[in-house]
């Protein structure tokens, strides 16, 4: 059974897959345009030392990513 939890949860090293954006308008396409769309595999490579932002490896790179923003995607836990 597959655990559903939002994006900001994920311990460094866990990897998952977006199920849901939840963010509408300009914040919306910018999370998609950055390739976190339903479907990516994603994993946590670090946070920094105030747990914000959060790096995150996609296919072939990495992005920081808010944690006010990773609170707009679920994801499952792989």
């Amino acid at each position: 059974m597959s655990t559903v939890i939002p994006l900001r949860k994920l311990q460094v090293g866990q990897k998952a897959r977006i199920q849901t954006v939840m963010a509408h308008g300009e914040l919306g396409r910018r999370i998609r345009d950055m390739g976190l769309i339903p479907g990516a595999e994603v994993e946590v490579t670090g946070r920094a030392p105030l747990q914000d932002p959060v790096a995150l490896r996609l296919t072939g790179f990495t992005l920081s990513l808010r944690n006010n923003e990773a609170d707009y995607i679920t994801v499952e836990v792989l």
